[in-house]
């Protein structure tokens, strides 16, 4: 079967080494980072660390290559093509996208979001209209629309590796409240971790390591979350006096939590060797409540192959089960660059 992969454009460079260790035959590009490809094992993509270069993946069930704007009553022709294929496998939901994420064009924005629209108009009525509220296990429609025309198929937002189409929620980074551009990476890291468990609760306790400027300290607060930010530089003084937050000016190699402490999250966004990173994670899990969450950020040195950053993360994932840490997920996200996010449990 025809599928979609999204590569990110950070990783452009060794998209056919990656293709080709998915056993991914190769096709046309699509968009920016989408490659239309034949997939013969897609059980590689969730099982295979391969598959953490690939963002989001959709088997492609109905495509329509043509160029929209030339087409006279596209959407219509698209909806009723699209219901009859899809309408009696019952979708939860119906999300559309763009094939140009990141274009200044509008056009094909609102191509999508009037597409959409008038999906829901035509097909019996879905059960879930909020991408957010989507069951991770459930299969949605999912439709990217570009100048290469449509493409669309049902899967699971966990299968897929995102609960929009394309799989990126893009954030406002243009606000005067942004404190910097690691505060995306924490917000679409919690609204990833939404296909995996329940939002934390009001009041979780984070316990945040190299937390300067404070960029994903300020996005925690704001979700009513607790957090001991730990570092040896300066918080952004536009966090100063915020409830929940408690600062440590000090090295993370130098914190000790305070006795019958425990926390609900670790939070790793710290440059420096991944090896170094992981050290401190493991050395201050133990103060973890069992279940409790760590977010890690895998910085990768130079990518030059894809061999290099999978015994990384290999080497890093078995050090952490070494503090009883155990992965559930790992992605690249929206904002991330040279980097993995990974999410791991204490057991």
């Amino acid at each position: 079967m025809p599928w979609l992969f999204r590569i990110p454009e950070i990783f452009d460079a060794l998209a056919p080494e990656i293709l080709e260790r998915l056993h991914a035959q190769p096709g046309k590009r699509l968009g920016l980072d989408y490659h239309w490809v034949n997939l013969r094992d897609p059980s590689l993509l969730p099982n295979s660390p391969i598959g953490t270069f690939v963002r989001w993946n959709l088997p492609v069930e109905h495509s329509w290559p043509c160029n929209p704007s030339k087409i006279e009553g596209f959407i219509e022709k698209a909806s009723q093509g699209l219901l009859a294929k899809f309408a009696d496998r019952s979708p939860q939901a119906i999300f559309t996208g763009v094939l140009h994420p990141t274009s200044p064009d509008r056009y094909f924005r609102s191509l999508a979001g009037n597409l959409r629209g008038r999906l829901l108009q035509v097909f019996p009525a879905t059960e879930v209209h909020d991408v957010e509220e989507q069951k991770a296990e459930r299969e949605t429609l999912f439709c990217l629309v570009g100048k290469e025309g449509l493409y669309a198929g049902m899967q699971s937002p966990r299968r897929s590796n995102g609960l929009f189409a394309g799989g990126s929620k893009f954030m406002d980074q243009n606000s005067p409240d942004t404190i910097s551009r690691a505060g995306a990476k924490i917000a679409e890291a919690l609204h990833y971790l939404r296909m995996h468990q329940p939002p934390l609760p009001a009041g979780s306790h984070w316990l945040e390591l190299g937390a300067c400027p404070g960029g994903m300290t300020s996005e925690l607060l704001v979700r009513k979350q607790r957090v001991t930010a730990i570092d040896k530089a300066p918080l952004d003084p536009r966090l100063a006096g915020r409830p929940g937050l408690r600062f440590v000016h000090a090295d993370v190699a130098e914190f000790q939590p305070e006795q019958g402490c425990l926390y609900d999250a670790l939070l790793n966004d710290m440059n420096g060797p991944p090896d170094e990173s992981m050290d401190h994670v493991k050395r201050l899990a133990k103060w973890l409540k069992p279940g409790g969450l760590v977010v890690f950020t895998l910085k990768l040195p130079k990518v030059e192959s894809v061999d290099a950053p999978c015994t990384l993360m290999d080497r890093i994932v078995k050090k952490a089960q070494g503090a009883k840490l155990t992965l559930f997920a790992r992605t690249h996200l929206t904002y991330n660059r040279h980097e993995f996010t990974l999410f791991f449990r204490r057991v």
